[in-house]
C-alpha cells in the first residue's frame, strides 16, 4: 500500500485506498458530461506489430468517458497507414489519425519550417507537438491524457487515475504528472531517472544552491514519465522540447506558466513495463547515453534562465558531486531491492554511474560551446501568430487523410 505523505511542493494523489477503476470510470462518465475529455497517443508505426500496443487498444475500447482519440503515426507509408486505420477502426471513440509522413501534413510542416516555425527534429516531440495542435484546432475538448503506446502492462485503471485530477469538477489543477514503480523482471528498471536525474538534481542543488525550481524538479518520484494529462489551454504556450528532454521540458514548462497549486503527480500504477532503451555506451547519439545528455543540457538550459552562470568548473564540481550522490544511492538501491526480493546488478549500476558521470561533462561541454542552442519547437500561440489559419490547415489535412 502506498504513503499518504506529501513531500514537495505539488500535490501527490497516492493509491491508498485501492480503490476499484469501475468505480473511477463511473464518476468520470459523470464528470465527462460537463468536461470533454480526450487522449493523445504517440505512435510509430512499429508499434503497431507489438502486442502492448493490441492490447491498450482493446482497453480503451470500455474508456467511454473518452469523446476523442488523437494517434500521432510515425513511419508509415501510404500502404501502413490504411493499415493503422482499420487497426484502430475498432475503437468506438471518435478518432482521428495524423500521418504525419502523409503528403498533406509535410505540406504543413513545410510551410511552417519557411518561418521557422517547423520542429527541427523527428520523434516523439514532434509527433506530440503536432497532436497538441490538432486538439487545438479542433478545440472542443476540455482536457487531454497522453501515454506511450509501449506499455507491456497497460490495464485501463491507468488512464483513469491519470485524467482524474484534471477531469474533476471540483479540482483546480490544469496539469498532472502520472508515476510509478519501474519494476519488472525480478529487478528495478528505470536506471536514467534513479542512476542519473536524481543524483543529478541532488548535485546541482549542493553545487549551485537549492533554488526553488530544483526543489520543484526533485519533488517528481517519476520525472520522466511519459504520462500526463492537462487542461486545454495549457497546450497553447508550452514549447514542446523535440529532442529526449521532453519530459523534463514540459516540467519546466508548465512550471513557468502555472503557480505550483495547480500542479500534481498521480499514482497510477502498481506494475509498469515498457520496452527498454540501450544503454549505448559506445555513441553518444543513441540509447540511453543520448536521453542523458539531453536531460542534462535541458536542466543546464532551465537553471541559466533562472539566471545560473555555469563555467567548465562548475560542470566539474557538479560531476564529482554527482559520483558520491549516485554511488551512495546504488547502495540504497541494492539493499532495498534485496529486501523484497529483487536483484540489482551492483557492478553494472556502478559502470552506468560512471558513464552518466562522464555524460555530465560532455552534456557542460556542449552547453558552454554552444549556449543558444534551442530545441524547443514554438508555442502554438506563435504559430498562430505568424499563420493565424494553421488550425484550419490542420484540421482539414487530417480530416482528408482519415476521409
Amino acid at each position: 500500500m502506498a504513503d499518504f505523505y506529501q513531500n514537495g511542493i505539488v500535490t501527490t494523489m497516492h493509491n491508498i485506498s485501492r480503490r476499484s477503476a469501475a468505480e473511477l470510470e463511473y464518476e468520470l462518465e459523470s464528470f465527462a458530461r460537463f468536461r470533454k475529455l480526450g487522449l493523445v497517443l504517440p505512435s510509430l508505426y512499429s508499434e503497431l506489430h507489438a502486442p502492448a500496443l493490441g492490447k491498450i487498444v482493446s482497453e480503451l475500447e470500455g474508456a467511454r468517458y473518452l469523446s476523442r482519440i488523437v494517434i500521432g503515426l510515425d513511419r508509415a507509408n501510404a500502404d501502413e497507414f490504411k493499415h493503422a486505420r482499420d487497426y484502430f477502426s475498432k475503437l468506438p471513440q471518435e478518432h482521428h489519425i495524423l500521418w504525419n509522413d502523409g503528403a498533406r501534413l509535410r505540406e504543413i510542416d513545410a510551410m511552417l519550417a519557411n518561418e521557422n516555425l517547423a520542429p527541427t527534429e523527428a520523434g516523439k516531440g514532434r509527433n506530440v507537438w503536432y497532436c497538441f495542435g490538432y486538439v487545438l484546432a479542433r478545440g472542443d475538448l476540455d482536457g487531454i491524457a497522453l501515454h506511450d503506446c509501449d506499455i507491456v502492462t497497460y490495464e485501463r485503471e491507468l488512464l483513469a487515475r491519470l485524467i482524474y485530477p484534471i477531469a474533476h469538477p471540483q479540482f483546480n489543477y490544469a496539469y498532472a504528472k502520472g508515476y510509478y514503480a519501474r519494476v519488472g523482471g525480478g529487478k528495478l528498471n528505470g536506471r536514467v531517472a534513479r542512476l542519473f536525474v536524481t543524483p543529478l538534481i541532488r548535485a546541482l542543488k549542493r553545487t549551485c544552491g537549492t533554488t526553488p525550481f530544483l526543489d520543484y524538479i526533485d519533488t517528481f518520484r517519476y520525472p520522466l514519465s511519459g504520462e500526463m494529462a492537462v487542461r486545454l489551454n495549457v497546450l497553447r504556450d508550452i514549447r514542446i522540447p523535440s529532442d529526449w528532454g521532453l519530459e523534463i521540458g514540459i516540467l519546466s514548462e508548465v512550471y513557468r506558466n502555472y503557480s505550483t497549486n495547480r500542479l500534481c503527480q498521480v499514482d497510477i500504477a502498481d506494475n509498469y513495463d515498457h520496452k527498454h532503451q540501450n544503454l549505448s555506451p559506445q555513441d553518444a547519439t543513441k540509447g540511453l547515453s543520448r536521453m542523458a545528455m539531453d536531460i542534462a543540457k535541458a536542466l543546464y538550459r532551465k537553471m541559466a534562465t533562472e539566471g545560473e552562470i555555469f563555467t567548465a568548473e562548475t560542470f566539474r564540481s557538479v560531476k564529482a558531486t554527482y559520483l558520491r550522490i549516485a554511488l551512495d544511492l546504488v547502495e540504497s538501491y541494492f539493499n532495498d531491492a534485496r529486501m523484497n526480493g529483487l536483484t540489482v546488478d551492483r557492478h553494472q549500476e556502478e559502470r552506468t554511474v560512471e558513464l552518466f558521470a562522464q555524460i555530465i561533462l560532455n552534456a557542460g561541454d556542449q552547453y558552454l560551446s554552444n549556449p543558444m542552442e534551442t530545441p524547443f519547437i514554438p508555442s502554438w500561440r506563435r504559430v498562430v501568430s505568424a499563420i493565424p489559419d494553421i488550425f484550419e490547415r490542420l484540421v482539414e489535412a487530417v480530416e482528408a487523410d482519415n476521409a
